[in-house]
């Protein structure tokens, strides 16, 4: 399957999965009566609008560059990732005022036990199916996929955290381990909110491409430019799935358009064939333009 439709089809059955883990989470309450249940389940409406937003921003993301768009639709994904920080917030604000209300009237949990084993499976179904959506969106450059791999993992890690703290209050029969645990579930889901919008962000102000890939981009572009002179101002942006790369490459002043033009073609191909969904920019100046004295290696990096 290709990239897009893979990216796509993963959005989608997102939602589904999602539906399928609140109905799950909320029967699990129901059973119980738990307000660190509950405050688990309101977080699962969050997961429902945050893969919702997801599929939408993938396929606009995924629309081919236009004459309003020239370089493409690749940050579209990062309005999701910020609005599903925003909800991750507005969740744990509603979870800490369901806590404040069961903090002042503890109650004792019915049926404790189905609801544990209910809310174990939904945590299992999610913890499959983040690592999936991680791993994917990883590979194939996708941040809306990534942030909504990130906000299910997180849902994982404090729904295990719940179950357990739910065994000991029940073994102990300390019914205010119940908010308590509650309000741990809040504050972590405050800190991963606050870390999923500045990611997101950061891509919003076009954030430059890693120190390792940098490097990488270097090589790729040295190995592959002879019979140039000199390599100097590369810059670089992410946008989404694509990595823009721009440069100027110094060439003899006496070389031929045509000339210049096969070695700019021989560094595009070979940086097309390492990087996915990469445009790039090349500026060809003559060697009066360079800037390190002559003589030096061969197309070194100013």
């Amino acid at each position: 399957m290709p990239a897009k439709q893979k990216v796509a089809a993963l959005a989608f059955w997102s939602i589904v999965i999602a539906f399928v883990v609140m109905g799950l989470k909320f029967i699990a309450w129901r059973l119980t009566g738990s307000v660190a249940l509950y405050s688990d389940a309101l977080e699962s409406i969050v997961n429902v609008i945050a893969a919702t937003a997801a599929f939408w921003a993938i396929r606009i993301s995924h629309t081919p560059a236009d004459q309003d768009h020239p370089f493409g639709h690749h940050k579209a994904e990062y309005f999701s990732a910020v609005l599903e920080g925003v909800l991750i917030v507005v969740a744990a604000l509603l979870i800490l005022a369901e806590v404040w209300r069961a903090w002042q009237m503890p109650v004792k949990l019915d049926q404790p036990w189905p609801g544990l084993a209910v809310n174990g499976a939904a945590t299992a179904i999610n913890l499959v199916w983040a690592t999936l959506l991680i791993r994917t969106g990883r590979s194939h450059r996708s941040p809306a996929l990534v942030a909504d791999g990130k906000h299910i993992m997180t849902d994982v890690i404090t729904s295990i955290g719940v179950i357990a703290g739910l065994i000991g209050a029940v073994a102990t029969g300390w019914t205010i381990l119940d908010p308590a645990l509650a309000v741990i579930v809040a504050l972590n889901i405050l800190w991963q909110g606050w870390h999923v919008i500045g990611s997101s962000v950061q891509g919003l102000m076009d954030r430059a491409v890693g120190t390792e890939e940098h490097m990488r981009i270097r090589d790729i572009i040295s190995a592959n430019s002879k019979g140039a002179l000199e390599v100097h101002d590369l810059k670089t942006r992410i946008a989404g799935r694509a990595t823009f790369i721009e440069f100027h490459l110094v060439v003899d002043a006496g070389m031929t358009v045509g000339e210049s033009h096969v070695i700019c073609d021989r560094i595009e191909d070979a940086l097309k064939a390492e990087i996915p969904s990469v445009r790039v920019i090349i500026h060809v100046e003559p060697d009066d333009e360079a800037k390190l004295p002559p003589g030096t290696a061969a197309v070194p990096f100013a």
